[in-house]
Parts: structure tokens; sequence; C-alpha cells
């Protein structure tokens, strides 16, 4: 239990919610946790086709089937700067597994896109159907029934959703997520945003904006700011999924390489064949979950992560709403100003305490559950410490974090928040459902009303602006961008747009059943607004001109149009042919068929 009341009562509604299909998954992981090893089973020619390509030892040692097997799901390439490190990752972790007397496998390699490349693009139509691509993908390579536990490399936005997906459905095996880290910081995040900006207004062109983008994603690692590839780091050491201090380790360096050699040698010590034997299905519960919804709180996490982890819920059995995250939000301290939210970069957080601090001011005021069960085999107070290399050069060791934050003005102490709550809430009203995020967001903006632009896109708001017809306060309303319409791509050409007006002096928000994710800004932005419009939606009945209410304070979202007028509209109708080919659109359309709201996780597996 928590010491907070509130925490273990929604915890607790969580887990009454959830007692059918909780059970039922237990029951199916641990039926199968309990047939022994694995290739045991398999035929002979099954088998020797399993470890063909092996070396003589390790064909041996597999043909033995006494000695543990770790499966390595990758999401490597090197298009995507976090990514990149993962090249040399499984050499790493086989040389570990022979150094044991095991063995370790590629199970497979899942794809990875990078929304940075992706965004205004076409390509980003998919990237939300990535995240259940990975999952399938994941499931395929470990489908071949070879391993004994699974180590995932995987850090940015729909990968590590779509991985732990994956290993929930394969709950039965233990699970490690071995992180990257992030690069090593470049331009500050509010310089970037800057020349974005003037770019917007025309000021400065394209070199200068080349220039300074480079200037700030300019290496192997995670990007610095705190969007959803960050926040999917913090959940993972939250969750117990990582292991302790190693979210924030800069890629390259003797401490990432000796964290992963740790994290490959705790993999085969919590398989079955031993006595620590924690299946994956087990460490993510009730109570992981609400420990991950406290630390995207707590931290200003990715908005992302509302349907992220309703979905990794999910395929653990485990029924997460909105509303749960919502009261979570309420009674959640903003410990930690990282960009878009703050001026400091992860690198700066880390260097602050990092996650080993927060986590230990979180537990000092009872917000989070210690009981939980975590792959380094302790509670979450053995999560309170730094990770730092070991005398040897080689090995990992663990110091307690400092009393102090090195920073209070980047992560600071539990009874000195920079907020009350995390600034994450659903909204609610006759438009249906929706996000927002107002912890970037000044107090004067987050509450607007004003007349409805409606847009079918974000190029037609951009053409809008170009041509100066954006004038006085308005609400933008661009529908049709849910995951049944095109994919829920995010919608980031709009951060700049809006924010140049909202520096002219105008009172902007944003409407939208499209996304934004962590990097949504200063602007107030209702986002996936569901029902959709394309599943017919109110949203899809805002005209040019109506009014609409936007409170970020108490969470109202409202089209202020008589009640009679409102149900007699038709929902508008969108050409939406444009979004069904090109760049293998027309390979996704049972996707767009099949999603779930956006509410549900965006899923198409109805878990």
């Amino acid at each position: 239990m928590t010491a907070d009341r509130r925490i273990e009562a929604i915890t607790e509604r969580i887990r009454e919610r959830s007692l059918p299909t909780r059970e039922a998954y237990l029951a199916r992981i641990l039926a199968k946790g309990a047939e022994g090893p694995k290739r045991s089973r398999l035929s002979c020619g099954n088998l020797a086709h399993g470890f063909a390509a092996c070396g003589p030892e390790d064909k041996a040692r597999l043909a033995a089937d006494r000695t543990a097997n770790l499966g390595i799901v990758s999401a490597y390439n090197d298009m995507l700067s976090a990514h990149q490190p993962y090249e040399t990752y499984p050499d790493v972790i086989r040389q570990v597994a022979r150094e044991m007397g095991a063995t370790a496998q590629v199970a497979g390699c899942v794809p990875a896109m990078c929304d940075g490349v992706t965004q205004g693009q076409t390509g980003m139509e998919m990237s939300l159907f990535s995240r259940d691509v990975i999952a399938m993908a994941a499931a395929v390579g470990l489908s071949h029934d070879m391993f004994d536990a699974a180590v995932y490399l995987g850090i940015c936005d729909k990968i590590v959703p779509g991985l732990v997906i994956a290993a929930l459905s394969f709950g039965h095996l233990p699970a490690i997520f071995v992180p990257a880290g992030p690069m090593t910081s470049g331009i500050p995040n509010d310089e970037k945003a800057r020349v974005r900006q003037l770019y917007a207004e025309g000021k400065v062109d394209r070199a200068a904006l080349l220039e300074a983008e480079s200037k700030s994603y300019h290496g192997p690692g995670t990007c610095t700011f705190y969007g959803t590839a960050n926040s999917n780091q913090m959940l993972m050491e939250i969750m117990g999924l990582h292991l302790p201090g190693s979210s924030f380790v800069n890629p390259g360096t003797p401490l990432r390489e000796a964290l992963t050699r740790e994290a490959a040698r705790r993999a085969l010590s919590i398989t079955a064949l031993g006595n620590e034997y924690t299946p994956a299905g087990l460490v993510v519960d009730e109570r992981a979950v609400v420990n991950g919804v406290v630390g995207l709180h707590a931290t200003g996490g990715s908005t992302n992560h509302t349907m992220h982890l309703v979905a990794m819920a999910a395929a653990a059995g485990i029924r997460l709403t909105w509303q749960d995250i919502s009261d979570l939000s309420d009674v959640t301290p903003l410990l930690a100003r990282v960009y878009p939210n703050g001026l400091a970069d992860v690198n700066h957080f880390q260097a602050a305490g990092g996650m080993g601090f927060l986590i230990r001011e979180l537990l000092s005021q009872g917000l989070l559950h210690d009981d939980v069960r975590t792959a380094w085999g302790s509670g979450l107070s053995g999560y309170t410490v730094e990770a730092r290399l070991g005398a040897d050069g080689q090995s990992v060791e663990r110091v307690p974090v400092p009393a102090e934050s090195g920073d209070p003005k980047v992560l600071t102490t539990a009874d000195k928040p920079f907020s009350a709550n995390g600034g994450l809430r659903i909204m609610t009203g006759n438009m249906g459902q929706a996000v927002i995020k107002v912890s970037a967001v000044k107090p004067e903006r987050r509450v607007i009303e004003a007349p409805a632009r409606v847009f079918h896109d974000q190029d037609g708001l951009k053409q809008a602006f170009d041509a100066g017809e954006l004038t006085g306060d308005f609400v933008a309303v661009v529908r049709f961008q849910g995951p049944k319409s095109n994919g829920m791509p995010e919608l980031h050409k709009l951060t700049p747009l809006l924010g140049v007006l909202q520096d002219r002096g105008q009172k902007v928000a944003l409407v939208t059943d499209g996304r934004m994710s962590g990097a949504s800004g200063k602007i107030p932005a209702a986002i996936h607004v569901t029902p959709e419009a394309k599943a017919g939606g109110t949203i899809g009945k805002v005209r040019d001109g109506d009014l609409i209410r936007v409170d970020g304070e108490t969470g109202k979202l409202e089209i202020l149009v008589d009640p009679a007028v409102l149900a007699a509209r038709a929902v508008a109708e969108a050409d939406l042919s444009g979004n069904e080919f090109g760049l293998g659109r027309e390979l996704f359309a049972p996707f767009r068929a099949a999603v779930g709201d956006a509410s549900l996780g965006a899923s198409v597996f109805g878990l």
C-alpha cells in the first residue's frame, strides 16, 4: 500500500474493474510458465533449425537444454539517433551470456520510425499504428518458443509501448528493457523554439533553421527534450522494467556499456531455471501501472501516454481509464521542469538527481507503491539510487541519491513542488472527451472562449496563417485527424504558428482529434478528442464562428451552440482519399478500419 489514501483508492478501483481480465491473464501466463524449459518440447528438426547458425559452444548448450537462452528483440536502425547505439548491443549481450554459461540469440528485429523525421510528413500517418505493428513483430520473433527470458532494445515514441505490449503478451518470460540514453546537450531548447518561430514568420531562412535544428539534434541518443521517447524511459524505470539508474546515461560511455552488460546478466538470473523467477506479467500489475501514471504527472510527461499506458495496461489484463489518469494528476505534484515545461533538458534532469531522486521524493510522500515486484528484485525503494562506474571500470555500483537536488530549478523536492498537480487532465463536455496538458501553459492562457476556425488538416491552418487570415481571438478546430481518419498524426506544424499568434497578443487555442505529443508547448490544446470526427463525433459538427470554450482549469470542453441546433446538424464530410495511398498507407487500411477510440488506447487489438 501507499501512504496516500487517494492513490490507494484509485489503485483499488482499477484492481476491482480489472479483476475478470487480470485473473484470466494471470492464469494464462502462469500456466505457460509452469511448462518448464521451452526447447525441451521442440522436435529435433525444430531445435536444429533454431541453433543451425550458432557456434559449436552455443549449439552444445542449446541442445543440452540445461542453461538459459536469452532472446534479444531489437529496434536497431542507424537512422534513429536514439537507436543507432543498439548496433553493437547484441554482441555485448551474447558475450555476457557465454561468460555465464548461457546463450543469447536475436529473436527478432522490429521496425522503428522516427517521428522527428516524419513530423508534418506523410509517414506520420503510420506512426501511431507502428506501435501495434511493433508488438506483432516482436511476437513473431518470440513465437519460436526458444527463450527463457528476453531483453528489449528500444527507446523511442511508439517503440517502447509496442515492445511492452509484446513483453506482456509473453508475460511468462522475464523481461528487461535496455536503454541507450540521451544524446549530449546541444543548443538550448528555447533557442531552437525561437528560431522555429522566426522561420514561421519568414524572418529567418531555411539555412538558419537547419543550422539550429542540427545543433539541437547532433549525435547518437534520444532527443534531449522531454517528449514521448524520454517519457518512455522514465516509465520503464519507475515501473521496474529498467535497472535502477539506467535511463538517462549517455551513449558511448563506459557506464552505459556496464549497464548493458549488467542488464544481460540480470535477465539471465531471473529465468524459471533459477531461484528468482520474475515473469514480466507479474512485474506489471495495477500498482506498477499507477506508479507509471504518477511518474508521468510528476515529470510533466508526454500526452501520448494517455493512449499508450491504456494499451500497455490492457495487454496485462488491466483496465486503465482516462478518468484514472486525470484523478491521479490531481493528487500528484509536479517535481520536474524539463522542456517544453521548462528550459532544461534531460541531461540537466539527470545531473540534478534524475530518476533516483524523483522516486525517493514521491515515495517520501506515499505517492508511489513501494511494494511492487521489479526486474531488479527489490521494491521501488531499490531504485532511489544513482548508478556509477565501479572502481574496476567495468562494473556498476549504486549509491543513494543526494539529499538535495543538484538544481532545484529543474528537479525539486516533494514538499516544494513546482505545481500542486501534474498539469495533465481529461476534458469533458458536449464535444466529448479530450486531453489537455497545461504544465507549459501560463495560467492566464488556460481558459479561452472564442469563435471557431475550422480546418480539415494542419496545412489548411498554415495556409490561413500565411495569408494573414488568422486575426483576433479564435479556437482552431483541426479535425479528421483521428486514428480512423488518417492514423492520428502529430500536428507539430501548428505549434510555432499558434505560438506566433499568441505572442502577438491574440488568445488562441487548439481543439483536435489528432495528437500533439509531449511538445504541445505553450498553447492550450485540447487533443485526442473522442469520439473523433470520422466516428461521428461532435467535433465534426463545429462550424466557423461557433463559440467554443476551452477551460484548462476546470477541464470543460464545450461548443456554445443551442443543443437543438447542434443535434440537427449533420457531421461534416471530408475527402480522405488522399490519405489512403502513398508511402505504404494503403497497407494500413485494416488498421484504420479496426482501431478503437483514443480513450481506449487507439489499439487494433481490442485487448
